[in-house]
């Protein structure tokens, strides 16, 4: 299997550094959006445009508001970061008009919905940081916005973290890529899914029933997804039973994580649930599924 070549490091930046904040995908609640911001603004001068605050039905304005937001913000090189409002869905709407788009380096922040934005970055072999949305902030500790300050801030490699469950024994080194289950599945088959070889997979979803995520993950597989990545990370799975079932969520992809024979570790604390410690995306990482423990072996600054 080949070895996918480097991702590039965003500049580090420091305290007081000009950040923006976008909204590419659902409109928001606006006491947790000016909760999220009031934590950022402690720590950089925060620019955004009042357009952020509109909806049109279940998207945060129109198409043309957020495509024109979101190249503004990745194209200026005053912003030294881009934090995102929400997830929810939108940024697969945008991506035709953000073919080509030339990116200035700089760690883009999100998830769920903002894996499509990840791709985009990744494709141009961009670091970015897999790590809650504005509007999640204020629901997450203090330890959580520690770790996402020295990610943008430090030189140094994250700290490690810690899973809860053994899938599949076995280590992989690779680029930690990925994102949504749900989000990710939706670009295969399309030019906007970027190159997955070598890489260790991060899936993480809510609110998808057992036998969905069984369908999704079998699709992954159907695509060859898994005879190209070398290890599976998998994050939280909020809201993902069935009721009264005599099965779980965690029984069935242990069985198909089985099935791919790839190291596998579960648990790990990344995604919808109360915790989702920021990581980046784009590093080397090494997996050690017996011991449920992801070493970043490069920092996501430079």
């Amino acid at each position: 299997m080949p070895s996918t070549s480097r991702y590039h490091a965003f500049p580090a930046l420091r305290p007081g550094d000009p950040v923006a904040v976008i909204a590419p995908s659902s409109p928001f609640d606006r006491a947790s959006f000016e909760a999220g911001l009031a934590i950022i603004s402690r720590r950089y001068q925060v620019h955004y445009d009042p357009g952020v605050l509109r909806r049109r039905r279940y998207l945060a304005g129109s198409d043309e508001r957020r495509l024109s937001e979101l190249k503004s913000a990745l194209g200026d090189a005053g912003a030294r970061a881009i934090f995102c409002a929400r997830g929810g869905y939108g940024m697969m709407r945008l991506l035709p008009a953000l073919e080509g788009i030339a990116v200035v380096p700089k760690p883009v922040i999100g998830f769920s919905d903002i894996t499509v934005l990840h791709q985009l970055l990744q494709r141009q072999r961009l670091v970015s940081i897999h790590g809650p949305v504005l509007t999640q902030l204020s629901r997450l500790d203090a330890g959580a916005h520690a770790r996402l300050f020295e990610l943008l801030e430090s030189k140094a490699p994250a700290a490690a973290l810690i899973g809860a469950e053994t899938y599949v024994a076995g280590v992989a080194e690779g680029p930690l890529l990925g994102g949504n289950l749900s989000v990710l599945t939706r670009l295969l088959g399309t030019p906007f899914l970027a190159p997955l070889d070598g890489a260790i997979l991060l899936l993480e979803d809510v609110g998808e029933r057992p036998y969905r995520l069984d369908r999704m993950w079998t699709h992954l597989a159907l695509a060859g997804v898994f005879r190209r990545v070398r290890g599976i990370v998998l994050g939280e799975l909020v809201g993902c039973e069935d009721k009264d079932a005599d099965y779980s969520s965690a029984d069935v992809l242990r069985e198909l994580a089985a099935a791919t024979a790839l190291p596998c570790a579960a648990g790990f604390p990344i995604g919808h649930g109360a915790q989702n410690q920021p990581l980046p995306l784009g590093v080397r990482v090494r997996l050690d599924a017996g011991s449920c423990r992801l070493t970043f072996l490069e920092a996501a600054a430079g």
